[in-house]
């Protein structure tokens, strides 16, 4: 007798895609920057970067490729990390001032969030606060090629800027269709400079796109696709890149993997492991990469108490075969937490919210931040105050150990 097999997933849901960034992928796809910069019409190009990334020689590859093709350009590298409205306005004055008509992004999330919310203002004027939300900018916008030199946040592939108050630390989601990438230079080799830690924090942040991502209430068969395909390469490429930094096929499968969930993200949105991590960041200077990986088992877990969800998670544990959905859902979502739980580890991410300096008395206000959140408005099971409450209490007691490491 053959087992019987869970209830199959429901009516498969309505979508509308269109792609709007052409992907470049491979090793040394940096020195076509000048060219595809080119053929979308350059005349001065603004590169918006950080320190360290021109620290690290890649700017230096940027300026190459972009002389090479005779397109003159204005820097910009004062990002800094989680960038605010300040970013926005240092960025925005030196385009103004060098009367550009291009814009690249190169870096991390950080750098793309910059270029993209400069864009807004340049273009379209007033304040960041005005483009909160999706679709309000009324003008055209200027080109933009997103250069990642990072594995984590998916912004390459993304319509949305994420830019806090300067003054207040909230967070603005501001998408655009019109924000989006041009363009993203998937360039692995621009990859293996990053130090370890944030390899991990990076890493992890891919992770949890891709999981997220797969369960939401946006979800549908294409961002669906793009979630298990993000997973499968991130979640088995990690732990590589970890040990072997300079192995540049697993930071290829990285690169690629984040900007897949990146992709899924824009097709789908985030859910509540992000909407708890972001007051730890704003509260606590906690990293992303961490604030994020901390709270995403425990999401897990509580959204896997909604059928669909549960059924989910359990197909998105069979992609890289972390588990089988034939051999029950209950079982897949246990080995799909304890595979988190193990990377996490991996990537030293702290065993408990304590020890990433978090306060416990702060639970109350950071469960009421939370719940306010954009992204918990996507999450599988509905999802409040009180329930973020319990989340974040159980963020202070010691993680599993996942499986084997």
């Amino acid at each position: 007798m053959h087992a019987e097999l869970p209830p199959g997933p429901g009516p498969m849901t309505v979508f509308d895609h269109q792609p709007r960034t052409r992907l470049v992928f491979g090793n040394n796809t940096i020195e076509q920057l000048g060219e595809l910069c080119a053929q979308h019409g350059a005349t001065k190009a603004l590169i918006v970067t950080d320190p360290g990334i021109a620290k690290a020689g890649h700017l230096d590859h940027a300026r190459e490729a972009l002389n090479k093709a005779h397109i003159p350009f204005a820097i910009y590298d004062g990002v800094r990390e989680n960038p605010t409205t300040k970013d926005v306005a240092d960025c925005l004055a030196i385009a103004q001032a060098e009367k550009i008509d291009f814009i690249i992004g190169l870096g991390g999330g950080s750098s793309m969030d910059t270029a993209k919310g400069c864009n807004f203002i340049l273009t379209n004027g007033g304040e960041m606060k005005d483009y909160w939300g999706v679709g309000k900018a009324t003008k055209p916008m200027l080109p933009l090629i997103a250069v990642p030199t990072t594995s984590g946040t998916g912004s390459e592939c993304q319509s949305f800027a994420l830019i806090a108050d300067e003054e207040t630390h909230s967070k603005m989601a501001c998408g655009d269709p019109k924000a989006a990438a041009k363009v993203a230079i998937l360039d692995p080799l621009l990859t293996i400079s990053q130090p370890t830690a944030v390899t991990a924090n990076t890493g992890i942040d891919a992770i949890a796109h891709a999981v997220e991502t797969a369960v939401t209430r946006k979800r549908n068969p294409l961002s669906i696709m793009y979630s298990h395909e993000a997973f499968k390469l991130c979640a088995t490429s990690l732990p590589v890149v970890l040990q072997n930094p300079d192995d540049v096929e697993a930071r290829g499968r990285m690169l690629l993997g984040a900007a897949f969930a990146g992709t899924a993200i824009e097709n789908s949105m985030l859910g509540a492991a992000h909407s708890a991590a972001n007051p730890l960041t704003a509260h606590f200077n906690t990293i992303h990469g961490t604030a994020v990986g901390m709270m995403l088992p425990l999401v897990v877990r509580f959204n896997s108490q909604e059928p669909a969800a549960k059924r989910a998670y359990a197909e998105l544990a069979s992609a890289p075969e972390i588990a089988t959905v034939s051999d029950g859902l209950d079982s897949a979502v246990d080995a799909l937490i304890a595979r988190l739980e193990s990377l996490l580890n991996q990537a030293g991410m702290p065993p408990t919210l304590g020890e990433c300096d978090a306060d416990a008395e702060l639970i109350p206000a950071l469960a009421g931040e939370a719940a306010k959140q954009w992204t918990a408005n996507f999450n599988p099971r509905e999802i409040g105050e009180s329930d973020f409450k319990t989340l974040y209490e159980k963020g202070f007691e010691p993680r599993g150990n996942g499986d084997a490491v």
